[in-house]
Order: C-alpha cells, then structure tokens, then sequence
C-alpha cells in the first residue's frame, strides 16, 4: 500500500522535532537550577582535579631527582671510589664496576655510572659501554657543580643526578651519575590518580546533592514554575501596578519601601515614577504623620481616612507572609468635596424649608391685617420683615468685598438662625475683593464656622463671631469664636488630626476631617492654623494666612 505524498518527510520531521523536544532544556525553573549547579560543581571538580595533577607530576619529579642526587652524593663520598678511578683502568671487572652495581642494586636506581675526567664511563648496568664517552655533555658536573635534571640518556627518559668526584686531597677525578627511572615517576602518578578521583567523586556527590536541595527549596518558592512564567508574571505584575488607579505602596519586613506605582506617587506627592524611593525607610520619604502611621501599620482598621497635602485618602493596609505589607490607597478628595457640599445643601434645604414655614406664617398674618382693615399694621409689619434680611445682607457685604466669601457668610447666618445661633461678624471684619485664592478661604471659613456652629448650639447664649481682615498688604487673618463647650489645652494640637471629632458620623461619610482640612489647605499657603480658649469661655480659631491677598 503506498504512502501518501510527503508523509514520510512529515515523519522524519516529526521525528526530528520530538529529538529536539527531548534534547531541549526543561522548562522549569528548579530542573534547570539543578542541571546548572551539577554542571558547575562537575566542571569545579574537573578543574581542581587537574590543577592539583599537574603540581602533583613536578613534585614527584623534584622528589625523583632529589632521589638520584642523594645517591650520587653517598657514592661520591666513598674515598676508595675515587682511588679506583685513579688507579684502575676501564673494564667490566673492576673494583668501580662492582662498587657502583653494588649501589645500583641497593637503592633500586635504573643506573650508577662513574666517569673520569675526559668523560670516559668507568661503570654501567651494560658491561659493554664501559670505556665508552658518556651520552650527555658532562661539562657541568666535571667544572664541580652538582645537577639535577630530566633528561634523555642511553637507557630512556629518567631523572638525573650527578656529583663531582674527589680524592683524598679534594683534587677533582671525575664523577658519579645515578639516574631513577621515569617509569617509576609515571607510575607514582597515575597510583595517585585513583585516591583522586574518589576524592573528586565524593565531592561532586556531596554538591549534586547539596544543589538538589537547593533546588528544592527554590521549586517551593518559585511555585515551581518556569523561568519564562516568572518573567512574564513581573512583567504582567509592572504593567498592572502602574496602570491601575489606585495607589500601591509595598514594604518589607523593616519598613523599606519596595515599591511605589505612579497613582501612589501621585497621591503621595513623591516625584513621578518615585525615582530613588525603593529600598528608603518609609518614615525617612513621607516624614512624620497620620499618613505614615497608618501605612507604616501603627494605626490599624480598615478604610482609614488620611489627609496628605490637600487630598484626603482611603488606606488599607495588607501583611504579607514575608513580614511586610502591601497598602492601597484611594483618592477620596472628590467624594470629601461633594459630602461637605452635600451637607451645606441639606442645611440650606433645612433653612429654607424653615423659611418657608416662617414665610407663611408671616402671610398669614399680613393677611389677616388686611382683612381686618389694618393697613397701616400691614405696611408697618411688612416693611421690619424685609429690613431685617437686607439689613443682614448689607452689614456682610459692607465689611467682606470679596462675593464668595461674602455669600458663604449670608448663607450660613440662614443657617445659624434656623439652629438657633447668633452669626455675627467682629467690628474689625474689613475683607478687600483681592484675595489669590477665594475657594481655599471658602473652604478654610466654611470648615470653621460649621465646627463653630456645631458646638454653639445647646450654650446658654448661641453665638459664633466672624472677624476677617488684613495686617499688611498681603496677609488675612481669620478668627472664628464660639459660645461652645471650649478645648482642653491638651487636646487642642489633637483636633487637627485625621480621625479626631467628638460628634457622630454621618451616613453618607466620615467624621474628623475637617479641621486636618483647613490646616493642610493653610499650611499649603505658608500660614498657621491654630486654637485658643478666649476669656469669656468657648473656642478660638485663628488663622493666619501671609501671601492671601494680591
């Protein structure tokens, strides 16, 4: 049956990609740790095997030729070697001949060879090359210096030492050659050679396994996953940290910032992408603070307000299995904004609904003037109703130029009247219409009258004053007194906190904001924000701002 076309070329592919497949790395990140390691730890073995060989062959050479020398040496001090040379001519069967064999034989040298002067053998382990020139230049030994070498001889490759011979009276007649043979060398290495290798065995076993628990230690913290996940995971891991829009800070175990994403740097103030933030001590980049307490976790609970700069955050604050912690934070300055505008339209709802039950009253009483024929009562009564509004209307406009700040006050006298409090503004108020920034102050005297307000109801005599006015050309200050309960000295730096209000929180938000508010929009300004307790009882704010007016 015949094959389809191009199948076993498909098969032969497909071969080839499954040879490949089983000749590729392991994806995972432990196996490849592992193969990495033992690879490492076998090419150290291999590497300290060889480096500790190749001193090992010189040392072997230099004991080899210490060797030889030595016995050249012993023989060379024999008196009756050197009479013999002197005395005796060359031949197999001389008194040398059988001194050196005697030598030879003794210490297990591979030859003992005495020559004379001119260089002529007197002894050899081979009869017939006695009386024959020796092989090699003697030239050093025979001017009376002592040699050790490796060289080739008549007999093979040996090691060498030889020693000047000398009479009785110190006259130099020749010398003593002994050479050891550089078999004997080899085979002393190679001997070595199986200790070593079981030491180098032992050792890469004792690093294979050391990087096998190694690795299993990694392949628990990596989640056994492959290099290539790890990758991409961080990569995933940057691109959503910095793209969401909520703030991330992470920090270790000892309260170093590991890291910042850019809605957190925007929140926090710090420099765009928090360049050299990472690695800093949390306290040393954000200073002293609730929003620091409440990152660093020496505040506790879940969606805690905190105010930096002039946003007013949400923060929650995560452990991790490590020691540190992860911590979110939300941008709640809108919502803030609109809950304060919120609450100043209920209670403008509260004083008009007021109002216009007062209205109708008010109608129905003119009506009834009328009715009854009493003109002259009606016009009379009409006429105070409407000089009291424009009266209060006109004494606010006549001392704050500026129409924000001017309406505010006008709004909240309606307010304060419908509670039961006297809003009234100090005989010193003069506010010229060249403020730098009248939705600030807007905030900063709403802030202040509202707390004053909220504390004057229930006195015996309901009132808060107003004073605004300039000291020079450019500077505003603000007082805002109370009828109210007043401020322990030792809270009063306490009540500018996050966080710190003695009334309940309301619905739709949370308590405690507004003081910490005006000080941070003050400060902002370079000014100062702060509370007394003035003689005839209640609370004091002053609030002085130095660049407000143009």
């Amino acid at each position: 049956m015949r094959s389809a076309p191009g199948s076993g070329r498909r098969a032969r592919g497909a071969e080839g990609s499954g040879r490949r497949r089983r000749l590729a790395l392991p994806r995972r990140a432990v196996s490849q740790i592992l193969l990495t390691q033992v690879a490492i730890a076998a090419g150290v073995t291999a590497l300290a095997t060889g480096l500790f060989l190749a001193p090992l062959g010189a040392q072997l050479d230099d004991q080899a030729m210490g060797r030889a020398l030595a016995i050249a040496q012993s023989a060379a001090a024999d008196p009756a070697l050197a009479r013999e040379v002197l005395r005796t001519p060359p031949g197999p069967d001389t008194p040398v001949q059988a001194a050196a064999e005697r030598i030879r034989r003794a210490t297990g040298a591979e030859y003992v060879v005495v020559l004379d002067l001119q260089g002529i053998r007197r002894s050899h382990p081979s009869p017939d090359r006695i009386g024959r020139h020796v092989s090699t230049d003697p030239a050093d030994v025979l001017s009376g210096r002592e040699v050790m070498e490796i060289d080739e001889g008549t007999l093979g490759r040996s090691a060498r030492g030889k020693v000047p011979l000398l009479a009785d009276d110190g006259e130099l007649v020749g010398a003593v050659s002994v050479g050891i043979a550089y078999d004997s060398v080899r085979d002393r290495l190679l001997g070595a050679v199986p200790g070593l290798l079981a030491h180098a065995g032992g050792a890469l076993a004792a690093g294979a396994l050391a990087a096998w628990l190694i690795s299993r230690r990694i392949q628990r913290q990596t989640r056994d996953l492959a290099f290539s996940d790890i990758a991409g995971l961080l990569a995933e891991r940057e691109a959503m940290l910095h793209s969401i829009r909520e703030g991330v800070v992470a920090l270790d175990r000892h309260g170093r910032i590991r890291l910042v994403n850019d809605e957190a740097a925007r929140l926090l103030g710090l420099e765009p992408g928090a360049a050299g933030v990472a690695g800093r001590p949390l306290d040393e980049v954000l200073g002293d603070g609730r929003t620091t307490d409440v990152l660093a976790g020496r505040v506790t609970g879940r969606d805690l307000l905190t105010v930096r700069g002039s946003r007013v955050l949400v923060a929650n604050r995560m452990p991790t299995e490590d020691g540190g912690a992860v911590a979110t934070l939300r941008d709640r300055t809108e919502l803030e904004r609109l809950g304060r505008e919120l609450d100043s339209t209920r209670g403008l709802i509260d004083a008009l609904r007021a109002q216009d039950h007062e209205h109708a009253n008010r109608l129905h009483t003119l009506l009834g003037l009328l009715e009854l024929g009493l003109y002259e009562e009606a016009v009379e009564f009409v006429t105070e109703v409407a000089g009291v509004h424009r009266t209060t209307a006109e004494q606010v406009t006549e001392k704050v130029r500026d129409p924000l700040i001017a309406a505010l006050l006008v709004g909240k006298a309606t307010v304060a009247a419908e509670r039961g409090v006297a809003l009234r503004l100090a005989g010193a108020t003069a506010l010229p219409d060249r403020l730098v920034d009248p939705g600030g102050l807007v905030t900063i005297v709403g802030n202040l009258v509202d707390n004053a307000l909220d504390a004057a109801v229930g006195s015996a005599e309901p009132v808060v004053e107003v004073e605004l006015r300039t000291e020079d050309p450019h500077t505003v200050v603000l007082r805002v007194r109370d009828s109210g309960p007043g401020v322990p000295a030792e809270r009063r730096e306490e009540i500018f906190t996050e966080g710190w209000s003695t009334k309940e929180p309301r619905g739709h938000r949370e308590r405690g904001l507004g003081l910490a508010l005006v000080r941070r929009l003050v400060e902002r300004q370079g000014g100062t924000a702060r509370v007394a307790g003035p003689a005839v009882g209640g609370a004091e704010f002053t609030v002085v701002l130095p660049e407000a007016l143009r």
